[in-house]
């Protein structure tokens, strides 16, 4: 549990973004306050059209907002440049997605490792022997140098978990991660999510709309309207 008097891993203050300009201008986020405390376990929960997609694309400093405030560890990301935020994001922020976004002639292991070889430009002893160690984490030490297409579809979001964790990211943002899985792969993600975020403190912020996921985090946001309520 984070000590109260630790400062918040993020915090959003009269956030907005707007697409497009004049009569056609639309404003997704409409000046949303978020404080995200470091070590939790959230779920993100959200209409189709609320900016919750949005919201994560800015979190992960994939998108710019329009106005407001953006802060993450202390460090002010609102006017950063491209080369600052792809930096920050690199080294603090990890993602997982619905489609696991596995490269398909890569090995289990080759795909972890791939955002240190990406940062390094080589693939050292190092980073296999951490790629190797997040893939035993995730029960799949036995799957190591399987090629992505041999796996099925539960371990394929696993190794998509071990990935994200390569980099050691304080956040790991999960956008749908359940939701191209049966149900029993589902919950073996799910439990995994919860191992890491206990074991490591790696704090989650996990979009869905399964209300079976979302009872099995610590806390929920909702967001309507372009605001968190």
């Amino acid at each position: 549990m984070t000590p109260p008097d630790a400062a918040p891993l993020v915090e959003l203050r009269g956030l907005t973004k707007t697409y497009g300009e004049g009569e056609t201008a639309t404003m997704v986020l409409k000046g949303l306050d978020l404080t995200l405390e470091k070590g939790r376990m959230i779920a993100l929960l959200g209409a189709s059209g609320s900016g919750k997609s949005t919201l994560l694309n800015i979190l992960g400093t994939l998108l710019r907002p329009t106005a407001g405030r953006f802060t993450m560890l202390g460090q002010e990301l609102f006017g950063a440049d491209d080369a600052t935020l792809t930096d920050f994001r690199n080294r603090h922020i990890g993602f997982v997605f619905q489609f696991h976004n596995l490269l398909p002639d890569f090995s289990a292991l080759e795909n972890v490792i791939f955002p240190t070889a990406v940062r390094e430009g080589v693939e050292s002893a190092q980073a296999r022997l951490r790629g190797a160690e997040l893939l035993e984490l995730v029960g799949l030490a036995d799957r190591t140098h399987y090629r992505a297409t041999k796996l099925s579809g539960g371990q394929k979001q696993r190794v998509a978990v071990a990935r994200a964790l390569m980099n050691k990211p304080d956040l790991i943002l999960a956008d749908e991660p359940t939701g191209n899985l049966d149900s029993v792969s589902a919950q073996q993600v799910m439990e995994l999510i919860k191992v890491v975020n206990q074991r490591e403190g790696t704090t989650f912020l996990i979009s869905t709309h399964d209300e079976r996921i979302a009872a099995q985090c610590e806390g929920r946001l909702e967001i309507r309207d372009g605001r968190i309520i």
